[in-house]
């Protein structure tokens, strides 16, 4: 690992350590009976609204249409996820430390996308879930309706506009990644062009020498030939 992409796999870890503390996820919701909109920030641990109340606000506009409630203490993955961050701190600084361990490097940055990948997947089975399971006997009933929020981006539910994207914490997420994954591109198309030049040199130094051989070997019969000319005739 060159000094460039040891500390560019350096940045990396320093920019997943703000997501233990800023929200990773926002949703905001846009109603008529509410002049501002309300909103929800989602951190690897908690849940807590974008205002004062939004949180139960939320909950409220949950209970007419037959959604559940959101009780983050009721989400396993808000009691594990910060084990995960701290792991990848941890494993991260000792690829960092090793010296010549570049397959480690790669290991780290794939589990680094795959956990990305699956905590994707399970938000939106998770939102699939919260917005498909319906209570039968909520005030509001629409045949065939569901209230799944976006995975990112906006949908209109009924007379509400869901908006879903990425927080400060979810941004340094993917950007880590993205430098993560660079460094280990650098690091092997580096190697990769080391042992080109590497083989160049041996392929150059093994010319070279069957070069100074084939030399030697025509100067050797051309003293032998020459010592032949000398030598009398019988």
């Amino acid at each position: 690992m060159n000094s460039f992409s040891k500390y560019l796999f350096l940045s990396s870890l320093i920019l997943l350590i703000p997501v233990l503390f800023l929200p990773i996820w926002e949703v905001y919701l846009e109603a008529p009976q509410y002049p501002e909109p309300i909103g929800m920030y989602i951190y690897i641990d908690k849940i807590e609204g974008i205002g004062e109340n939004d949180l139960d606000n939320i909950n409220l506009l949950n209970h007419y249409i037959g959604m559940k409630k959101i009780i983050p203490e009721s989400i396993p993955e808000l009691k594990y996820m910060k084990y995960a961050i701290y792991f990848f701190l941890a494993s991260g600084i000792v690829v960092f430390i090793l010296k010549n361990k570049k397959w480690i490097l790669y290991i780290w940055t794939m589990l680094l996308i795959l956990s990305s990948i699956f905590a994707l997947y399970d938000f939106n089975k998770w939102e699939q879930d919260y917005g498909s399971n319906l209570d039968p006997k909520a005030p509001i009933k629409v045949p065939g309706m569901t209230y799944k929020p976006p995975l990112i981006g906006q949908k209109q539910l009924l007379n509400i506009t869901a908006t879903s994207v990425p927080s400060w914490g979810g941004i340094l997420f993917i950007i880590s990644i993205m430098v993560s994954t660079s460094s280990s591109i650098i690091i092997y198309f580096s190697d990769k062009q080391t042992n080109i030049n590497h083989d160049n040199v041996i392929n150059n130094q093994t010319t070279h020498h069957f070069s100074n051989t084939s030399h030697l070997s025509n100067k050797i019969k051309h003293h032998q030939t020459k010592l032949d000319l000398k030598q009398p005739l019988i």
